[in-house]
């Protein structure tokens, strides 16, 4: 972890100015923020009982005091100076008579890599961007606004989402330092959406959006005690997020219930002409869909990973004995072997990271001086000290090697990938069991965060095939291993968001099972298994 005296010296003003998180104005009344669910906070603001600015101040007064104070979970990297007159306005719209929706006045934080027109820069956790003030909107961002959201501020991340390095150290950026676990803070907040994950799991904001390339919403979502959904490829714009991979990259919804989820996805998702990923995607209400019955008569392709510790299996159980109690009829079935999967994945991401990265840098303010993958790796170097203490650079590096979307071995690494990880991956377990959804763990437990080694990655992890196939992948929490939270994936085949979301939904009003953080300095390594009543 840089010292804040070090970070803030590196910084221009404006920027290490929204890092210096005082306490807000004291509100005239005292709103209540904390594990409140989005319809409980319209209920709130309906019913009078709080403004949008009330809970604006209250989740401002949480953050500054438990961010870069208290447990200091570093998951904030930047707040919006223009947070409180957006709520001030729509509390304006409310005695009106206008309340645009389940959103109305509600606070949300948005992932550092994603572009606000806010005057805060979209850093993606690297000084190389510090000055990357676009006063542009993401069209998943203005569609948030527009359905009556506050901007509450940005959240902290993986540095350039996790791409920099294989050696990297999972909620670490340059910007915003080391974003620590709420569950238990010498534990991982997971990547890249770590400060998305933790933020939320702490309450700092109602909801947040995290983005993926692969596992980057879903496994700070599992670890962080979350509902995390990571949609078909295409259901949310892109356009103006720094990029990875246009094969893979989706933002998503990250919140405490899958109700919340589909609220929040429901805003975000429609068709962007600047995306061509999008065409064809139709605006519609996800939350109409969910069921506590949506179970009852499905038919679920069960995968059991090798790599189960005897807690995990326990809680995966467990798991699977509510969907049984729910109606599901449960199906266990193999993964198959898919040979060259990943390193098929692996020069997809390089060829497309230098490719889309260079057209993303073209467009940034003049004020940002590195306007290719290139000089991104040339200011790295020449700022070692800040942005390469624990890693270094050596994916940049392959990915700047790289020759280009023409190049064959490209092209065909990408048939390769998207071939095996949909038709003969997810689509052909769902085909064998005569499935309609496939679950299994999402991840292991939060591993500790080491400055030393890097990511320690233990246990399953489901994210990889629905992330190159594009398919929708949804973890919902299935309760706590030594203190630790752990998920349940719920995936399905392309265009499947509806039924993955109502299924998930369904055992989520089964079981129970999120607990709420206690913010230990180490795990509870005495607690063993936990989670449904």
């Amino acid at each position: 972890m840089i010292p804040n005296r070090l970070l803030a010296a590196a910084l221009p003003a404006a920027l290490a100015a929204t890092l210096a998180i005082a306490p807000p104005p004291v509100a005239a009344r005292t709103a209540v923020v904390e594990e409140q669910s989005i319809d409980q906070l319209q209920a709130a603001m309906t019913a009078r009982r709080a403004t949008s600015v009330d809970l604006t101040r209250a989740y401002l007064a949480r953050i500054a005091a438990m961010d870069r104070r208290g447990p200091t979970l570093r998951s904030v990297i930047a707040l919006n100076p223009d947070a409180l007159a957006q709520a001030k306005v729509l509390d304006a719209e409310r005695r009106a008579g206008r309340v645009r929706g389940p959103l109305h006045g509600v606070p949300v934080l948005i992932k550092d890599n994603v572009e606000t027109a806010d005057p805060v820069a979209t850093t993606a956790g690297s000084l190389a961007l510090a000055a990357n003030v676009t006063r542009r909107d993401a069209p998943l961002v203005a569609r948030l606004r527009a359905a009556g959201a506050v901007i509450l501020g940005k959240t902290n991340l993986s540095e350039w989402a996790n791409i920099r390095s294989d050696r990297s150290l999972s909620g670490w950026s340059a910007v915003g330092g080391l974003v620590r676990n709420p569950y238990a803070l010498d534990r991982t907040a997971c990547g890249s959406s770590s400060g998305s994950g933790a933020a939320v799991a702490a309450s700092f904001a109602a909801a947040a959006v995290g983005t993926e390339t692969d596992g980057s919403v879903t496994c700070p979502s599992s670890v962080n005690g979350l509902v995390g959904f990571k949609p078909t490829l295409g259901l949310v714009s892109r356009t103006h997020v720094v990029p990875i991979s246009h094969s893979q990259d989706t933002a998503g919804p990250m919140t405490r219930s899958v109700r919340d989820a589909a609220l929040l996805l429901s805003a975000m998702s429609a068709p962007d002409p600047a995306d061509p990923a999008t065409a064809g995607t139709q605006v519609r209400d996800y939350t109409a869909g969910l069921s506590a019955a949506a179970l009852s008569g499905m038919r679920v392709a069960v995968v059991r990973p090798n790599d189960l510790s005897p807690e995990l299996t326990q809680r995966f159980d467990a798991a699977l004995a509510v969907l049984r109690a729910s109606g599901a009829t449960l199906v266990e079935v193999t993964s198959p072997k898919l040979d060259g999967l990943g390193e098929a994945e692996f020069q997809v991401l390089l060829s497309e990271l230098k490719a889309d990265l260079d057209a993303y840098l073209a467009t940034t303010p003049a004020a940002v001086t590195t306007r290719t993958l290139d000089q991104v790796i040339t200011f790295n170097r020449a700022h070692a000290a800040q942005e390469m203490p624990f890693f270094a650079q050596e994916t940049f590096e392959k990915a700047a090697a790289t020759k280009g979307l023409a190049d064959p071995t490209y092209k065909a690494a990408r048939a390769k990938s998207l071939r095996l990880a949909g038709a003969e991956g997810i689509d052909a377990m769902l085909a064998k069991a005569g499935a309609q959804i496939l679950v299994q763990p999402s991840y292991g437990a939060a591993w500790l965060s080491d400055t030393v080694y890097g990511d320690q990655y233990n246990g399953p992890s489901a994210s990889s095939l629905p992330a190159i196939a594009g398919y929708p992948h949804l973890t919902v929490p299935m309760g706590l291993v030594r203190g630790l939270p752990v998920g349940l994936s719920f995936i399905g085949t392309r265009g499947a968001d509806q039924r993955v979301l109502g299924a998930g939904y369904a055992y989520e009003q089964a079981s129970h099972a999120r607990v709420s953080p206690r913010y230990l300095p180490v795990a509870d390594a005495g607690s063993g298994v936990e989670g449904t009543r």
